[in-house]
């Protein structure tokens, strides 16, 4: 196996995930096995207890990981489904590490950072190569260098060059700021992460330079020349109108990134494959189509300080970009604070074309979730419920069209007299031990269609389908026969008919509500079949 590391300098949302899944997607165009891992250095196990504000979307992979937004970059470029081995963190690297001492699995050895827990580190990149079968490995660390809780991972990709210094790669992605009333892009804090690095016994082979601006001849000889790397090996990184174009940006760059990467390790590099596809694609992504459909993102996770972020949603807002460049539109995305349509009301949707209610937990922001659907029954305007959406869209059909008023879901209100959303039956034990970290319902299940409704014509006549799930609330059955008698079809639900898995209103353009999460699979080469059909009904 071969080995590239990927670090970033200065600061964090850099683009180190997008770098690692660009080259992933170059490597594989060149016809090899190429797997990618995102170490994240923080203590918890997995991202699933991790504030979407602070960490962003939590990923599920399809074998029921919660893992960082960046497994969802991976899978984009990649066009495949990534697995746990995928996603490490110090959480569990030093859980398994404490489990075999007490195991007493070193022997009586002293346990130390180095050996034990470097050994372990790269034990875990070993395995997430074998898993894939692959011939190259990509691992992303998290964060920037220089940070207390780094070191150990830098220090395991250290050993590892050590000990096979032909077979691993060190790629460092670094930051020229652009001073405004300098006029110039600046060097020095690229310099400073690498003199970082150099301090921990690392030199990076390759450089990725981002910066706002396209970096003159004379900053790239500063850079080769106070960084200790050729010129050919650093690779300027612009920002772009759209990731996607990254792989190609790196495809048409000098010398090709991946072509470097390839000599670098040992490995021919001259059999390019067609990549027509993904350009076909990035062309129509960039394209400013004239006929734009204006879509409200009704959440709750937008907000930190002062700042408004969309990292909480990524995945949904990339599904609904695959669904537009297809369709030959620009989606003009709003983002509208639930808290806000409590406030306010719900008149505020009526510029949009269409609505789109993601994931969410908690009581907070629940009662604007719910007018945002009910003002989209009401008016026609096409509604996209996803997960915790679909629970809305539901305790406001029981409220307003059954007259249940008090029709809620056991989250928001353990005491409500119509829980239409309640506990699953096997996550109560989960609960009363206090045991929330990966005890949710994740990953991917099967899904029975029901045959003549909108979401059997969207999965083309298909009877089953696969989607991945993350919750641990489900639609209440004893309701099940009200909303049908009432207009409310159940077009999706498990193979055994327990569990609700969708639920559709007929004389509607669209009003769709999924139990599962189909962007979590919509690709750019292949955009998921309900954000199409979803576009589609609001152009």
């Amino acid at each position: 196996m071969k080995y590239i590391f990927v670090s970033g300098g200065v600061i964090s949302g850099l683009g180190k995930g997008v770098t690692t899944a660009a080259l992933a997607f170059l490597l594989k165009s060149r016809g090899y096995k190429v797997t990618t891992i995102k170490i994240d250095m923080y203590f918890n196990v997995d991202a699933g207890t991790l504030r979407p504000q602070e960490h962003g979307e939590v990923f599920v992979t399809h074998d029921g990981m919660e893992t960082d937004e960046d497994l969802g970059h991976y899978e984009r470029f990649l066009h495949e489904n990534l697995y746990r081995e995928n996603y490490i963190t110090a959480g569990q690297i030093y859980q398994e590490v404490i489990r075999k001492e007490r195991a007493l699995e070193y022997d009586g050895a002293t346990v130390d950072a180095i050996p034990h827990v470097t050994d372990e580190i790269i034990k875990r990149i070993n395995l997430a190569g074998e898993v894939h079968n692959s011939e190259i490995v990509i691992a992303e660390f998290g964060g920037t260098v220089g940070e207390y809780k780094n070191g150990i991972f830098f220090e395991a990709s250290r050993i590892l060059k050590f000990k096979h210094p032909n077979d691993v790669l060190q790629v460092h992605v670094t930051y020229l700021p652009f001073l405004p009333h300098i006029g110039e892009l600046k060097s020095k804090p690229a310099q400073a992460s690498v003199h970082i690095l150099n301090g921990m016994g690392i030199q990076p082979d390759i450089m990725i330079a981002r910066s706002e601006r396209v970096i003159d001849k004379k900053r790239l000889e500063k850079l080769a020349l106070f960084c200790n790397i050729r010129p050919e090996c650093i690779f300027p990184a612009p920002n772009l109108d759209t990731i996607y174009e990254v792989p190609l940006l790196f495809h048409e760059t000098g010398h090709h990134l991946a072509t470097t990467c390839l000599k670098l390790l040992g490995l021919r590099g001259n059999h390019h494959r067609n990549i027509s596809a993904w350009q076909a694609m990035a062309n129509r992504a960039t394209k400013n189509w004239p006929k734009k459909i204006k879509i409200a993102m009704v959440g709750k996770y937008f907000g930190t300080g002062d700042f408004k972020l969309v990292d909480s949603y990524v995945s949904v807002v990339e599904a609904l970009r695959h669904a537009s460049w297809r369709l030959g539109v620009t989606p003009v995305l709003e983002w509208i604070d639930s808290e806000k349509i409590e406030k306010d009301g719900p008149d505020l949707l009526k510029a949009f074309d269409g609505i789109v209610v993601p994931q969410g937990w908690g009581s907070r922001g629940t009662e604007g979730k719910v007018q945002a659907a009910r003002f989209s029954r009401e008016n026609k305007i096409p509604y996209l419920g996803l997960c915790f959406g679909m629970q809305m869209a539901a305790i406001e059909f029981a409220r307003n069209v059954l007259g249940l008023a008090d029709a809620n879901s056991t989250e928001a209100n353990p005491k409500t007299k119509h829980p239409v959303i309640h506990i699953m039956p096997d996550q109560q034990k989960y609960l009363a031990k206090r045991q929330y970290g990966g005890t949710i319902r994740l990953g991917a299940w099967p899904c029975k269609i029901k045959s003549g409704t909108k979401l059997f014509e969207i999965y083309k006549k298909s009877l089953v389908t696969n989607e991945r799930h993350r919750h641990r609330y489900e639609f209440n059955n004893k309701y099940k026969e009200k909303f049908e008698k009432a207009g409310m079809i159940i077009s999706g639900t498990s193979p055994d008919g327990k569990l609700v898995e969708a639920i559709e209103l007929r004389d509607h353009p669209f009003f769709i509500g999924t139990q599962f999460h189909p962007e979590y699979i919509s690709r750019p080469l292949t955009p998921h079949p309900i954000f199409v059909s979803f576009l589609s009904a609001m152009v």
